[in-house]
């Protein structure tokens, strides 16, 4: 992995946030690559319940500024970034007052859905793909982690796939056991079309179940990581279907495991 870049993407990162399966695996993945001297970026939402001032969040001026259509409304994009203490790991995170600035991540208190979710995640996925472009740091390697995250392969394969920054990146989706029933949005097709015209390219999406959106990921995605025991069979399914390598559970524990599937099946 000796200066491979590795763009890690998830809803979830610890120190930031509680610790879960995502947020630890998000955190110890990137550190995994840069103890065997790789590159890495991370990049997360910026909630309303992480404290910036605790975790000396600030503003990249160069970066924010511009605005990301979204259901045919101009979104302001803002960046902020930190560092990870004692860590080799600066952490970019994508905000907008509209999308992010409640004090919950994805569910309410009660443990519902927020009714706009599919327009943050299609506002999360174009704020961080336009951020890595204005960066101009080409990763070698771009791995997800959770639902959230599951609309950046189809928006890397279609949307951004003439983009000469990613010409060579590969698409790692880790997939974990799912975590709310029914779907996103009756919508979520109508607001990808502002950006996607061709809609075969989503149509399996339907309303944004969880296992759509995971089947979607793993068609345009170059590897999987399976991040629990419980995955749904439909998913499992896809994945033997369309021949894609696989990380397992089991296999994911093993010291040096991601570096040596990266290097083993993505990059060879």
């Amino acid at each position: 992995m000796q200066n491979k870049k590795v763009l890690v993407i998830s809803s979830e990162v610890t120190p930031y946030l509680p610790q879960t399966e995502q947020s630890v695996n998000a955190f110890q993945i990137p550190k995994s690559i840069n103890d065997a001297g790789g590159q890495t970026r991370i990049f997360m939402p910026r909630y309303g319940l992480i404290n910036e001032r605790r975790h000396q969040l600030h503003e990249v001026i160069r970066l924010s500024g511009m605005n990301l259509v979204i259901n045919d409304m101009d979104m302001p994009l803002i960046i902020k970034v930190a560092s990870i203490p004692k860590e080799r790991m600066q952490v970019y995170f994508i905000d907008n007052e509209e999308y992010f600035k409640r004090k919950d991540m994805l569910k309410d208190k009660e443990g519902n859905l927020f009714p706009d979710n599919d327009e943050r995640m299609i506002f999360f996925t174009k704020g961080v793909i336009e951020t890595v472009k204005k960066l101009n740091w080409s990763p070698d390697i771009i791995h997800l982690h959770g639902w959230f995250t599951s609309l950046f392969p189809l928006y890397m394969k279609t949307y951004f796939a003439d983009d000469p920054i990613f010409e060579e990146s590969k698409i790692v989706t880790s997939i974990y056991p799912k975590d709310y029933e029914g779907g996103l949005s009756d919508n979520i097709k109508d607001k990808i079309a502002f950006d996607l015209s061709d809609s075969t390219a989503y149509e399996a999406i339907d309303k944004g179940e969880h296992e759509k959106l995971l089947q979607l990921a793993v068609e345009h995605s170059d590897g999987v990581v399976l991040s629990g025991e419980n995955i749904e069979a439909s998913i499992l399914e896809k994945i033997s279907t369309a021949g894609t390598p696989a990380l397992t559970f089991e296999e994911s524990k093993k010291e040096n495991a991601y570096v040596d599937f990266y290097t083993t099946h993505i990059l060879s």
